[in-house]
């Protein structure tokens, strides 16, 4: 299950990785927002991390104007590892070294295709398992 989030700035980015969602059947939580009119993203950043936090997704997508904001809201929750990524090789590297679970992409900065692509890649790609990245991820979660 993928929970996903947006701003109003991300709200059509939002419904262009939904579509892909649908047409590869994987199931999702539409957590909002749900228009153009004007919004604070930590909301929806905190109502797509509690839905991983409490078991009912395993990762999730969050969409603003640049994914900065979303990406600092979500990781000031303990077991949130949220990236902002505007590549594939990003999306791919951030899954496998460092088990990323939550996406954060920006409207402003990437088109709709390649936000299906990116999407695409974080979803497909698996944690290493690798022991240093195992190490390192243990690190991040701990008080530093």
């Amino acid at each position: 299950m993928i929970a996903i989030g947006c701003d109003t700035a991300g709200y059509a980015l939002k419904r262009s990785v939904i579509r892909y969602l649908e047409e590869k059947g994987i199931p999702y939580m539409d957590m909002g927002c749900d228009g153009t009119e004007a919004v604070d993203y930590p909301v929806y950043a905190k109502k797509v991390c509690r839905a991983i936090l409490d078991g009912k997704a395993d990762k999730g997508i969050l969409l603003c104007g640049t994914g900065i904001g979303m990406s600092m809201a979500a990781n000031k929750f303990r077991g949130i590892r949220a990236a902002v990524v505007s590549d594939c090789f990003s999306a791919e590297a951030t899954r496998l070294h460092n088990d990323a679970n939550v996406l954060c992409m920006g409207e402003r900065v990437i088109g709709p295709g390649l936000a299906v692509k990116i999407a695409e890649t974080f979803l497909n790609t698996g944690f290493s398992n690798v022991d240093r990245h195992i190490r390192r991820v243990k690190q991040i979660e701990e008080d530093l």
